[in-house]
C-alpha cells in the first residue's frame, strides 16, 4: 500500500489551509526524520542556494539547520493554490549560538502527488537581524497554539 498524506489533490481552500497548518505543525516540532516521511522517497528541494533530492538528504539539511537555528519557531500562511500546488508565506524567528536573534521570511511553491506526499519544494529566504525585544513569536517550543495570532495578524 502506497504511503498516504491527508488531505489529497484537488484542493480546497479548506483542505490547503490544512495542508499548510500540518506542514507548519511537523516543522515546529524539529524532527527532521519525522518531517523528512511528509516528502516523496524523490522528493526535489531547492531551499535557499542548497538543492537536495529523497528524504534522506532533507532529513539532513533538516537536522543541520535545526542544529544552527536555535529556539525555532515558524508560521506559515496560505498565499494560494491551484490542483496539486499550494504557495505559502512563512516567517521564523530563531537564534544562533552567540545569541543573535534573526527572523527569517521567505515563500515556498510544493507540488503533491496523488497521494498528498509533497514531491517538488522550492523555497526563498532572508534573513533579517531582530533583537530580543523585537521578537514576535513566544509560545513554548513546538506546536504554534491556535489562539496565537497568524502572519497577518501580526502584521508580518
Amino acid at each position: 500500500m502506497a504511503e498516504q498524506r491527508p488531505p489529497f489533490p484537488p484542493f480546497t481552500r479548506e483542505t490547503a489551509i490544512t495542508k499548510v497548518r500540518q506542514a507548519e505543525d511537523g516543522w515546529n516540532t524539529r524532527n527532521s526524520e519525522k518531517v523528512a516521511l511528509a516528502y516523496t522517497p524523490d522528493s526535489r528541494w531547492r531551499n535557499r542556494a542548497e538543492f537536495v533530492t529523497g528524504r534522506d538528504e532533507i532529513a539532513k539539511l533538516l537536522t543541520r539547520k535545526w542544529n544552527r537555528e536555535l529556539d525555532y519557531r515558524l508560521i506559515k500562511e496560505l498565499w494560494a493554490f491551484d490542483g496539486n500546488r499550494i504557495a505559502v508565506r512563512f516567517a521564523y524567528e530563531y537564534r544562533d549560538d552567540s545569541g543573535q536573534w534573526y527572523r527569517a521570511y521567505g515563500n515556498e511553491n510544493w507540488e503533491f502527488d496523488d497521494n498528498g506526499l509533497m514531491r517538488a519544494r522550492h523555497a526563498s529566504i532572508n534573513d533579517l537581524r531582530i533583537t530580543e525585544e523585537e521578537r514576535k513569536y513566544h509560545w513554548p517550543l513546538g506546536r504554534r497554539p491556535d489562539e496565537h495570532p497568524g502572519l497577518s495578524d501580526l502584521g508580518l
